[in-house]
């Protein structure tokens, strides 16, 4: 089969494959109808490199259509149309029993010291080939896929995948409500439905700030208010807005490719291109990211308030203003999103008559699978007003 896959540093290429079979009673075999490029696979282009191997296939957004299952699996049938959670869990383990389904025991990385698995995301997460591909190997497939509606488009469904509940789980940790003020600090995919989905629950006061003009502009649109972060110090402005206050919750969906630090810029660039073994040292030891957007998020709450992390991270020696978190009697929540802790809800919104969130129209750019790699540069490089792409095998 085709699959899009990982040959080095800004290097991907659509290349041939083994197809995937079934190695475990509980496994399936999805034929990929819609995939989508995410924010956090350009962590993979660029700063994760170091956990990668030429021909890993790449991709943790998909949908489609299950074509085989194991004679465990008694809750997908053949023909069935589905999306798969990014993060790989059982459903029956402690940490699934709670709904922490980005912990579940039964694929924890315990030899890297990390959570879950997940799809096409690095030997640090188990190394599980991905969904930019035509067919999908799909572990834990009796809990993992939610079963959706033949009709309606892929992309009513696509992001159930990932986005949109990583979006929902963010506004949730916020924990604000109708009387509140929720500013939400990048405007990428993540951010754009943390905005639609804060408004959807009634949140009272919705203020977006991103540095790209169209973003702005997107959330505008969504029924916003919005800052202007290249020309605005983003703290003062909240304060200003907020009676001196601070924001109630500030989601963070930025994360480690934030912009405003060249220093830790060169470092984590340099460390990329270090030989893997002395990279992954240099990462896991002594890694820093650019916390530009961190700090302002921290700035910009208010005393007693909550501080929501959507954006990933991967620092190890990250210096972090302790006692500003201390002082200000701050909540803080983050983490990869339990997906199927939200699912069933979210299903119920998205199945329904109206876009309610907008999802149909969320993608800026499609194309097919070979286009993969140009549009991992476009993206990336933030051009052609590019904010999310949808790729069909």
């Amino acid at each position: 089969m085709k699959a899009l896959t990982w040959h080095g540093l800004e290097d991907v290429r659509v290349t041939d494959v083994p197809d995937p079979v079934i190695t475990d009673t509980t496994d399936a075999v999805v034929r990929v109808t819609s995939t989508a490029i995410c924010g956090s696979d350009l962590h993979l282009y660029g700063v994760l490199a170091p956990y990668l191997q030429p021909g890993d296939v790449l991709g943790h957004e998909f949908m489609g259509i299950v074509e085989e299952v194991g004679p465990d699996v008694a809750t997908l049938a053949v023909g069935d149309r589905v999306v798969v959670p990014f993060n790989i869990s059982c459903g029956r383990c402690w940490m699934c029993q709670r709904g922490l389904f980005a912990q579940c025991e039964t694929t924890q990385n315990t030899r890297t010291g990390k959570g879950a698995s997940l799809f096409g995301y690095t030997s640090l997460y188990g190394s599980v080939p991905g969904g930019q591909a035509e067919y999908v190997r799909v572990p834990h497939a009796d809990f993992g896929p939610i079963v959706v509606p033949d009709e309606m488009p892929d992309e009513r469904f696509l992001y159930l995948s990932d986005i949109l509940p990583t979006a929902w789980q963010a506004v949730d940790y916020a924990d604000v409500n109708g009387n509140d003020t929720l500013v939400v600090l990048g405007l990428g995919p993540v951010g754009q439905l943390a905005v639609r989905s804060a408004l959807h629950r009634g949140v009272g006061r919705v203020i977006g700030v991103d540095l790209v003009a169209d973003r702005i502009e997107t959330a505008r649109a969504s029924g916003a208010e919005v800052l202007d972060a290249s020309d605005t110090d983003v703290a003062t402005a909240v304060l200003e807005l907020t009676e001196g206050r601070g924001a109630d919750g500030v989601i963070d969906a930025v994360g480690m490719e934030a912009h405003g630090n060249p220093v830790s810029e060169k470092v984590i660039g340099a460390a990329s291109r270090l030989p893997k073994p002395v990279a992954r040292q240099a990462v896991e030891r002594f890694g820093i990211d650019r916390l530009a957007a961190l700090h302002t998020a921290i700035a910009a709450v208010r005393r007693g308030g909550t501080l929501s992390i959507s954006g990933v991270y991967g620092g190890m020696a990250d210096p972090m203003p302790m006692m500003e978190l201390f002082d200000k009697g701050l909540t803080v929540r983050m983490g990869q999103c339990h997906v199927r802790r939200w699912s069933d809800e979210l299903l119920d919104i998205v199945r329904g008559d109206a876009d309610v969130l907008g999802l149909e129209g969320l993608a800026t750019h499609h194309g097919n699978l070979s286009d993969a790699p140009d549009y991992y540069r476009i993206f990336q490089e933030k051009q052609d007003e590019c904010l999310k792409v949808v790729l069909t095998p």
